[in-house]
């Protein structure tokens, strides 16, 4: 069977980015550093996409497609590992993202009962964020924090053995 004006060009070329319009002069340059501490420029993925995140809280395509330019790589390479580690947003994000452990040691501690908590102080659903731009809500498969159940992450801050009662005090701490 022939297909008269029914083919398409497949490539596996890459679409151009100006990577000076997306990155700044010091995230162009980070990326260059972190190639040079591995041996394959894919490896520098994650540390390119976390120090760009660090600009807006977020990587949006352009920048994942900037990444892959600089570091040589393909598009899908970098945006595989944007999306496998979960802390690595590609949408927009509030000021301060809290992760709420659902591991099975949490489950058991009632980290349900402490979702319902956070859910109805900030006024969102796991996926959300507030309103003003504060918080944003997510589950987290583990935080390696067991054997102090229920846990939680907001930035950087780890808590754990938090209890209901507890949550208004740790979300003022992030005004």
């Amino acid at each position: 069977m022939i297909l008269k004006n029914k083919a398409r060009i497949v490539t596996d070329q890459q679409p151009h980015i100006n990577v000076e319009a997306v990155l700044t002069e010091s995230e162009r340059a980070a990326l260059h550093d972190f190639m040079h501490h591995y041996p394959d420029p894919r490896a520098a993925s994650l540390d390119s996409l976390k120090h760009v995140q660090k600009r807006n809280g977020w990587v949006d395509d352009a920048q994942v497609n900037a990444i892959a330019q600089v570091l040589g790589i393909s598009i899908p390479d970098v945006e595989g590992v944007a999306t496998f580690y979960n802390r690595i947003y590609r949408q927009p994000v509030g000021r301060h993202v809290i992760l709420l452990c659902d591991s099975i040691a949490c489950f058991l501690m009632g980290n349900e009962s402490l979702a319902d908590v956070f859910k109805k102080q900030l006024g969102i659903q796991y996926g959300q964020t507030t309103p003003d731009g504060r918080f944003t809500l997510l589950p987290i498969c583990c935080l390696g924090n067991c054997d102090k159940a229920p846990s939680l992450m907001i930035d950087e801050d780890t808590y754990g053995l938090v209890s209901r009662a507890q949550v208004a005090e740790v979300l003022e701490q992030y005004l």
